[in-house]
């Protein structure tokens, strides 16, 4: 697929590094375009775009930057009518150990309201930027876990491809509005990984009985 990265930080750096891996045609863009083509020169199969036009002639847009600067950041990227959005973000705290929104909406939910056009997918936001980098496989058979959540089927269905051609195993987690779910189960990861002293290799998952 050819899949727009929007951020260059950490969590942007680990989608290049394994959506190339897994084939997949990037772009990449930032705030700083300067670090956009540093990381996209590391990595073959990436390249780096000004910011105008980024989700054009692309099949999803993941957007990986902090919630405050994601509706501006999308808004900046070209026409979003119809594109595929994945939604990485949680609404932290300047301390990140707490949300700033919930209950009655979520990140997503606003980044929606924003880009009213764009089939809107909340996924990846429990994941650790370490975990993906390091990619799915934990050993012994366990994969991490992508929560994915939309009111397009269509959408969730190119998310879920993306996820599983990494390697992740996928969860459906329902409309959009189960958001308000997730953003709070990536507030407990940051705690575990954090306030808990567990690292940032842990991840959330799902099990049922065969």
């Amino acid at each position: 697929m050819k899949v727009t990265v929007i951020g260059a930080g950490n969590m942007g750096a680990a989608f290049v590094k394994q959506l190339t891996g897994a084939g997949h045609e990037v772009r990449v863009t930032a705030r700083h375009l300067d670090k956009a083509q540093a990381l996209a020169a590391a990595h073959p199969g990436a390249m780096a775009v000004p910011a105008a036009g980024a989700a054009q002639g692309v099949d999803a847009v993941v957007l990986a930057t902090a919630y405050g600067d994601a509706a501006a950041a999308l808004q900046s990227a070209g026409d979003l009518n119809g594109a595929v959005v994945i939604d990485i973000t949680n609404p932290l705290t300047a301390d990140y150990m707490g949300l700033t929104l919930g209950h009655s909406t979520s990140a997503a939910e606003e980044i929606a309201k924003a880009v009213p056009g764009a089939q809107l997918v909340k996924g990846f936001n429990t994941l650790f930027a370490q975990v993906l980098a390091a990619g799915a496989d934990f050993g012994q058979g366990r994969h991490a876990t992508v929560f994915l959540a939309s009111d397009s089927a269509a959408a969730k269905q190119v998310a879920s491809t993306l996820a599983q051609s990494m390697g992740f195993e996928v969860v459906d987690a329902g409309g959009l509005k189960n958001a308000r779910y997730l953003e709070p189960l990536a507030g407990l990861n940051i705690y575990l990984g954090y306030g808990a002293g567990l690292g940032t290799t842990v991840a959330p998952t799902w099990i049922h009985r065969a």
